[in-house]
């Protein structure tokens, strides 16, 4: 697109913002636009006293770019007035301008060609603490049609990702589905409503098998082909392989550091809340390798528990809780656990049949979930095709 038709972002960034501390209104309420209201699909209605520091007034229309945590892609519009004052803390970059239609940018600020310029105004030491900077943001340019083209393309677009979000809902009832099931067959299993006998998880899980504690090598080292996982591998609740990272290329793991098929995964050590994910491994890439902060199931030789149903159970609210409340650790963000404080955890079993009644329909519904998963990267890779044919005025 020609320089005609772009625009750098420091045009549609007001010079000043106006600022408020709700706490001197404690009785007031106000729409605050935060990251985790963002995170939870909406702005949080707070009072003034609920607020703890000065937030940027913002107003209708404006769009707003997250630059901490820059990899996650935070973009939103803010919406209509409803009779309160809207608010944004200060972790948003805030845009405005009577030639932009708000719909439009978002998808911009979000698409895979500003993405990739706006990483390179990032500093800082990593994770978290990454931040974008704004003045380097501001000198960014994005193509910029009309105001009618404008509305045109937010319209396509707006159509392509609400395809993509009843995709992603989708997936999301088969979750709901699933875990509905394990609770209408066993009850909480903590709280033992059903009556099921008590036993340690050490009854039915032999113990854990782990990795070691590597230093792996930078991303674009090709000397080796085998690759250690990261916690994140698990995090989600769905065996990620590609959250992973080179291996030392003198390192030569033991056969019982690889993952296989049909491994299921415990992050050992993470924060309380992330702390006990699960994952189980239906495809196992060649040459991954475990670290030692996530450990293997190991079984008994006479099975006593149905891996399905030991998945879902080490999913369960109450379940995690108490990984959690057992977890220790002098870092105010990372905890751990031991095998030992795992083993000794008493839950509710019920008996095998029927665990393994509830694997069947688990797996049943996974199948379904894979298919769903096809679909939907399917869609994405459409939709991305989209943005990248509007971005260049090819729709």
């Amino acid at each position: 697109m020609s320089a005609a038709t772009s625009i750098a972002l420091e045009r549609i960034m007001p010079p000043r913002l106006g600022s408020v501390d709700p706490s001197t209104f404690p009785d007031e309420e106000f729409d605050l636009y935060s990251i985790p209201a963002f995170d939870q699909g909406k702005p949080e209605v707070l009072q003034g006293s609920a607020i703890g520091s000065a937030k940027q007034i913002v107003q209708p229309a404006d769009v707003l770019l997250s630059r901490i945590v820059p990899h996650i892609r935070r973009a939103w519009v803010v919406g209509d007035d409803r009779g309160r004052r809207i608010i944004a803390s200060g972790e948003w970059i805030v845009f405005r301008g009577e030639n932009i239609e708000p719909r439009y940018l978002r998808h911009v600020l979000v698409g895979d060609p500003f993405h990739a310029e706006f990483m390179r105004t990032v500093s800082g030491v990593g994770g978290s603490l990454l931040r974008a900077r704004p003045a380097y943001v501001a000198k960014i340019k994005i193509p910029l049609p009309s105001l009618p083209e404008q509305r045109r393309i937010a319209a396509i677009l707006d159509k392509a990702d609400e395809l993509r979000a009843k995709r992603r809902a989708a997936l999301a009832q088969l979750d709901r589905l699933t875990q509905s099931i394990f609770l209408d067959m066993f009850g909480d299993p903590i709280r033992n409503d059903r009556d099921w006998p008590i036993k340690p998880v050490g009854h039915f899980v032999a113990g854990f098998e782990t990795g070691k504690n590597l230093v792996a090598n930078d991303e674009d080292d090709d000397s080796t082909e085998l690759r250690v996982l990261k916690v994140s591998a698990v995090t989600s609740l769905r065996f990620r392989p590609e959250e992973s990272k080179p291996l030392p290329s003198d390192y030569v793991p033991p056969p019982s550091h690889f993952v296989r098929k049909d491994d299921l995964l415990f992050s050992r050590a993470n924060t309380q809340e992330l702390i006990g994910a699960t994952a189980l491994v239906k495809h196992a890439p060649e040459g991954l390798v475990l670290p030692d902060k996530l450990w293997r199931f190991t079984w008994h030789d006479e099975p006593r528990a149905d891996p399905h149903f030991v998945h879902w159970l080490f999913r369960q609210p109450r379940f995690r809780f108490e990984l959690g409340r057992r977890a220790t650790g002098t870092s105010g963000s990372m905890k751990n656990i031991s095998q030992e404080k795992v083993l000794d955890i008493k839950v509710a079993l019920p008996g095998l049949l029927l665990q393994r009644k509830f694997g069947r329909i688990a797996y049943a519904i996974d199948r379904l979930r894979q298919t769903g998963e096809e679909a939907l990267s399917t869609t994405n890779t459409a939709f991305i095709s989209l943005q990248h044919r509007a971005f260049r005025g090819e729709l």
